[in-house]
């Protein structure tokens, strides 16, 4: 009992540091006034400030702030090209670290300002187009790496080990890696596994690895971004509709068992039904990642908003089961996209029954 004790209250102590590093970009931040005696004023910790900052997507990338005696802020983190696009004139290289530090930045065809994450000509007869690489896109790049370098390193532990006990990097992955082909692609996809594998393993895999960056401080939630979740859908949709064999197509136009007359209506219904299974997928994802994101930091807050000390301790016993939870959420989230991927392209390319 000592001992389970003890377990716990290290993972207590972990989560107030992990805590500490989350709220570090936003919390007691100064105002920048001085009183009569030349002492900051401390303004009120928000912590709608702080969830929005985690969950949004931004131009730079911030891992942790500061603030001076004098009550400005420093941030610490990646420094990201900003690429606008100006019409009639071209392209435009800025940094996104010079939009901290002013509010209106110059540049070769003209002054933009940074607003709410949206870069805009000052000129408001000037259009601009964005193609920055922001945070989330960042994360995502990062995470294609970091697959490659993990597969890579499958891959040559397969080739070593032929016929062997798997080991290293290869043992961790590999009862993911058959109980997604055994378990979820198979069942739903039959002879055709094969096939879709490559794709299928791929995307679960993608997912995953962005829903755990997610998670870590600093990090980006790239796969609490409706974007990153629409272009999963659409992959999806397209390897769906691609495959699709006669009999799908001819249960959409001419559903078996259904009249004549009644074809008209069906048809349309059956037309939305090719939409509304990516468009499902895409806003599950979507909504689970960020839903989960701002519930772990809402618990979080309660530390700075009550600003007691033992509320740390109270809510530590909170925030550690929810944290866990989270990682199974992103494991989750990842086989259910992957499954219903699966379900939706097997029903596309089985044979008649």
């Amino acid at each position: 009992m000592k001992s389970t004790y003890s377990f716990y209250t290290r993972f207590a102590t972990l989560a107030l540091l992990f805590t500490a590093l989350l709220q570090t970009s936003s919390s007691y931040a100064s105002d920048g006034h001085s009183d009569s005696h030349g002492e900051a004023h401390v303004k009120e910790y928000n912590p709608v400030e702080t969830i929005l900052h985690h969950v949004k997507d931004e131009h730079y990338w911030t891992l942790y702030s500061t603030t001076d005696e004098s009550g400005h802020e420093h941030h610490y983190g990646i420094n990201l090209p900003v690429i606008l696009y100006v019409e009639g004139q071209g392209l435009e290289f800025l940094s996104s670290k010079d939009f901290l530090h002013h509010n209106e930045v110059k540049g070769k065809f003209g002054t933009y300002v940074n607003h709410h994450e949206h870069i805009a000509s000052v000129d408001e007869s000037v259009k601009v187009l964005d193609f920055s690489l922001t945070k989330n896109a960042a994360s995502t790049g990062l995470s294609v790496i970091l697959l490659l370098i993990i597969f890579s390193a499958i891959s040559k532990g397969y080739k070593k080990n032929a016929g062997k006990a798997p080991s290293g990097i290869q043992s961790v992955f590999e009862p993911l890696i058959l109980y997604m082909r055994d378990e979820v692609i198979q069942p739903n996809l039959g002879k055709n596994t094969d096939k879709f594998l490559p794709y299928l393993l791929t995307l679960f895999f993608f997912i995953l690895i962005n829903n755990l960056l997610g998670l870590v401080p600093g990090g980006a939630n790239a796969s609490g971004n409706i974007s990153f979740t629409m272009l999963m859908a659409v992959f999806t949709l397209i390897i769906t509709n691609i495959n699709g064999n006669k009999h799908y197509w001819g249960h959409i136009f001419a559903t078996p068992g259904v009249p004549g007359w009644l074809l008209p209506i069906m048809i349309p219904v059956e037309l939305i039904g090719i939409f509304t299974k990516p468009i499902a997928l895409m806003l599950r994802l979507f909504a689970n990642i960020t839903g989960g994101h701002i519930v772990l930091l809402s618990f979080m807050s309660l530390v700075f908003i009550l600003e007691a000390a033992w509320v740390g301790g109270v809510a530590s016993f909170i925030i550690i089961p929810l944290f866990f939870m989270e990682i199974f959420v992103a494991f989750l989230q990842a086989y259910i996209f992957t499954m219903l991927s699966a379900l939706f392209i097997g029903s596309a390319v089985s044979d008649h029954h």
